[in-house]
């Protein structure tokens, strides 16, 4: 041990020259999520164009690089999967509403004229 340097610990000195011991933990990092649930929720009930398929492809993908290891791999194709699950959800849901107003306007429509023409069609 050099005299001249400060920074050196001493014998004495459990931590160096303040007395301090320093401890650096790891924290785990939250674990990416692959959207799995999501995705066979879309493949079942929103498979629009086959956009859920691909959905679920994508999570598995993402599940299966988790556990090699690969974080990058597996947050990209996590990615992908949470954009096809969004896409096919809007998507499914937009088409499901347009239809439900169409067949609301079909039978206010249907209403108007049974109306019109009267109970038996004007015989």
């Amino acid at each position: 041990m050099n005299p001249g340097y400060s920074n050196e610990a001493s014998p004495g000195q459990p931590g160096g020259p303040t007395g301090f011991q320093h401890v650096v933990v790891n924290v785990p990092a939250e674990p990416q999520k692959d959207y799995l649930v999501w995705s066979l929720c879309t493949f079942v009930y929103a498979n629009f164009c086959c956009l859920g398929l691909g959905a679920l492809i994508y999570s598995v993908r993402a599940r299966d690089r988790k556990v090699v290891g690969d974080q990058n791999g597996a947050k990209r194709d996590a990615s992908c999967a949470r954009v096809f699950n969004i896409v096919a959800t809007v998507l499914t849901s937009l088409t499901l509403f347009i239809v439900i107003v169409v067949q609301i306007a079909a039978v206010v429509k249907l209403a108007q004229y049974t109306s019109q023409r009267g109970r038996w069609g004007g015989y």
